[in-house]
């Protein structure tokens, strides 16, 4: 006798899953149909805006910082859940790459080699539908700025853990006076990541720049206290040897493992978890004032008893706070000294534009290296 054979509850389970799964699904796809038809009517009209920018019609800029903090904050305010606001921005920054590719390509400048943090902080800004020119030094994104040879450079300015950048500083001395200005600001969170192709009880050697090696010092000890620690010319070459070498591990960028195609084996190593880096983004264009921005200026005084004071006391006297202060040789006269100062404000602004002109009569040399809008979050 042919006796059939009973399903397993497994199998039971399975396909009532499948069922109750089967209309939901169906509603997603017809949600992404419509997704990808307002997307690409949005799409359409953003090439008739480019059409109007390459016509002559508008000096605008085809990246223009305050329309992005604009677009940004209508669409946080916009939002109501349940997708994070981090996770919305992410999709929408995406999206604002996509329409700079239709308007003009851009090409964006950054110090390289691929993989680097400077990579990391130009793409979470810019996105991945840009043109990107890794460079060999940060005087030279400055110089192909000035060439125009890229639309926008990206460069760090400071680190929460190690201070200022001087070959950033020192650039801005160069290119004083010229059409070089920043046009926005990056902060990027630094995670450094443990990269490798063995597992952890294998690895002999840990290769990355010197900084990171530092940064990780507690945990380097912690989980890897046998392995020798070998310094790189770049975390991103780091990972470029231990894509090669067994044994081997890097600390470097998600970015390059990413690009390396390296298995992340631990995240987010570094000793100080709040470690940030500020970038600038350098390009000739000026950016109008958002209500919500800062002004970046550099002078040199006189070789006198209270001569910076002076000029600092001015911006307090017109109520206007500094959130950064810096100084660097002059390269030129022994002992004398440019101040970088950021404070609060757009130079447009009434007050920020007294202050300055005030203070000029004090310097022997002011520069307003640029206003922009201040960075609203950490990428």
């Amino acid at each position: 006798m042919n006796e059939e054979t009973p399903k397993s509850s497994g199998s039971a389970s399975h396909n009532s899953t499948s069922d109750a799964l089967a209309p939901l699904r169906e509603q997603i796809d017809e949600i992404d149909l419509k997704l990808i038809e307002l997307l690409n009517q949005r799409a359409n009209v953003v090439i008739q805006v480019g059409h109007v920018k390459n016509s002559g019609q508008s000096a605008t800029p085809i990246y223009a910082p305050d329309r992005e903090q604009q677009v940004l904050q209508k669409v946080r305010k916009t939002n109501k859940g349940p997708l994070p606001d981090s996770c919305v921005e992410a999709i929408w920054r995406e999206l604002m790459s996509g329409s700079f590719a239709l308007e003009r390509p851009l090409r964006i400048g950054f110090l390289g080699p691929q993989g680097t943090f400077s990579h990391l902080a130009a793409r979470r800004k810019f996105g991945a539908s840009v043109d990107y020119d890794n460079l060999a030094g940060i005087p030279a994104v400055f110089e192909e700025v000035h060439r125009g040879h890229i639309d926008l450079g990206v460069v760090p300015i400071e680190n929460s853990s190690e201070g200022a950048i001087s070959d950033t500083l020192d650039s801005f001395l160069q290119h004083a006076g010229t059409d070089v200005t920043v046009c926005a600001e990056i902060l990027l969170g630094v995670h450094h990541n443990l990269l490798s192709n063995c597992p952890l009880d294998q690895i002999k050697k840990v290769y990355s720049h010197p900084q990171p090696l530092a940064q990780c010092r507690n945990w380097l000890a912690a989980q890897l206290p046998n392995a020798e620690k070998v310094t790189a010319a770049s975390t991103t070459k780091a990972a470029e040897i231990a894509k090669s070498e067994s044994g081997s591990a890097a600390i470097s960028s998600s970015l390059a493992a990413e690009l390396y195609n390296l298995p992340i084996l631990f995240a987010n190593i570094e000793d100080n978890p709040a470690n940030t880096t500020r970038f600038f983004v350098i390009g000739k264009q000026v950016s109008p004032p958002t209500a919500s921005d800062k002004t970046s200026i550099m002078f040199t005084t006189e070789h006198a008893a209270g001569a910076l004071s002076e000029v600092l006391n001015i911006f307090r006297k017109h109520e206007i706070n500094l959130t950064h202060i810096d100084k660097r040789p002059s390269q030129r006269v022994n002992w004398e000294y440019y101040f970088f100062i950021d404070v609060e404000g757009h130079i447009k602004d009434e007050k920020v534009a007294a202050a300055v002109e005030d203070a000029s009569r004090h310097c022997l040399q002011l520069s307003i290296l640029g206003s922009y809008p201040r960075a609203r979050d950490v990428l």
